[in-house]
This record gives C-alpha cells, structure tokens and sequence, in this order.
C-alpha cells in the first residue's frame, strides 16, 4: 500500500488505463470489465481490477493535473510493477482537421511546466510514447475505422479556458503543430521514461479551441466509448 493507493500487492494488473476522472473509471470497470472489483478509493480516486478477454486489466483514475497523474503513475510502475499505463483522457483540440470525438494518439509531449527540473537534466526534456504501443492504437484504430491523429500534444498547467494569458494563447502551440492540449500526458510520459515503463496517450477531442463546437452533456461519458475500445484492445497486446 502507499499513502494514495490501497490495494495490496498483487492487486493491480500489469497494465493499467488512466482515466482522470474516477467516474469514468468506474464506468470502464462496470461497462467493459469482467468481475471487476473494487481495490482502491483512497480520497474518492477509484482503482478496479477486472479482465478484459481474459487478460488482467486494472483502471485506475489519475484527477486532475502533471501532478496528480505524476503520483499516481510512479507509484503504479515503482509499487505496484505495472508495466504499461495507457491514458485514456480528453483534450482541446488545436487543429481544424480534428473533428469533436475523434481520437489523438500522442506520440510526444511539450509543456509549459517545470516538471521535468527533477532530472537535472542540461536541456529540454521532450518524452514520447511507447512506440510498440503507439504502433499498436495505430494499426487497430485502422482495421476498425476509427479516426485518429497521431503526433505532439500540448501538456499544459493551466486550463485553457481559465488562465490568465487570454483566449488566443493555445495559437502559439497550435502553430508549432500541436494536435491537442491536455494537462497530464508530459507527466506521464516523463515518469515513464525514469521508470523505464511504458506509456501511451490516448485522448478524446471533446472541445475544439479552434471551431468552439463540443460534446454535450450526453455525449461527455458515451462519446469517450471509442477511446476505451481502443486502450483495451491495446491492453491484451501488451
């Protein structure tokens, strides 16, 4: 156990999916996993365990945030020996050709935070995904018709719609070829890279910074079932 993980040794899968929010944990677990039990909820963060085509697949919610996921995801590879994470989240989209619900496959990650200082490291970090997990999303997003785009996202300590540096501030980005912003891929990838574990970020485009069109509030747990099909199908390749 540790002071933000309940579940005993042995009770977490070697591969896990991320999702921020704990709701939409506790919807894979109930939608998609077979005899899915509950092993964590330490501050209401809730972790699952079930199986997925018979293989062992835990689900585990990450909150909000570099730092949230950052705890989260090393304690997972360093606690628990997990050996693959698979982000299933949602973004702002920063490019006109990614349409709301489609899927962006982050290859890498660049942020506006200064969270990879603990390296010491003499330049810029930029991590990147998992390539044979990246390479798997991309073939099985294929073969089943589901629209993806792969490439950098933004990962950024201020919520878009909130931070003080105005409404166009995603434009600089998004110029530099950013598909998407999140607020945990560099976080995750990073802790990934020290770990030497494997990561994957798979986002859905809920809100478009460049269009203004978004999910409804229907849409905001039934339009993320794509993305889940995906990250599990990803899951029993590991």
């Amino acid at each position: 156990m540790t002071p933000h993980n309940r579940a005993a040794k042995g009770e977490i899968a070697p591969v896990v999916l991320a999702p921020g929010d704990p709701i939409r944990a506790k919807l894979v677990a109930e939608h998609f996993l077979t005899d899915a039990r509950l092993v964590t909820d330490v501050r209401n963060i809730l972790g699952y365990t079930g199986t997925f085509q018979g293989k062992p697949v835990s689900v585990l919610a990450t909150g909000m945030g570099g730092a949230s996921i950052g705890i989260y995801s090393y304690e997972l590879f360093t606690e628990y020996d997990v050996q693959a994470i698979i982000r299933i989240g949602t973004c702002g989209g920063l490019q006109p050709q990614i349409a709301v619900g489609d899927l962006v496959l982050a290859m890498t990650a660049s942020t506006d935070s200064a969270w990879a200082h603990q390296y010491n490291l003499y330049g810029t970090l930029s991590p990147c995904a998992d390539s044979n997990l990246l390479f798997k999303a991309v073939e099985i997003s294929r073969k089943r018709g589901i629209t993806t785009h792969a490439g950098m996202v933004f990962s950024s300590d201020l919520f878009s719609s909130y931070n003080a540096l105005g409404p166009d501030s995603w434009k600089a980005w998004a110029r530099m070829g950013a598909l998407a912003q999140d607020m945990e891929t560099y976080a995750l990838y990073s802790t990934s890279a020290w770990t030497g574990r494997k990561a994957l970020s798979i986002l859905t485009m809920t809100d478009s910074c460049v269009s203004g069109e978004g999910f409804g509030s229907e849409m905001r747990m039934l339009g993320l079932y794509p993305m889940i099909e995906l990250a599990l199908a990803v899951a029993v390749e590991v």
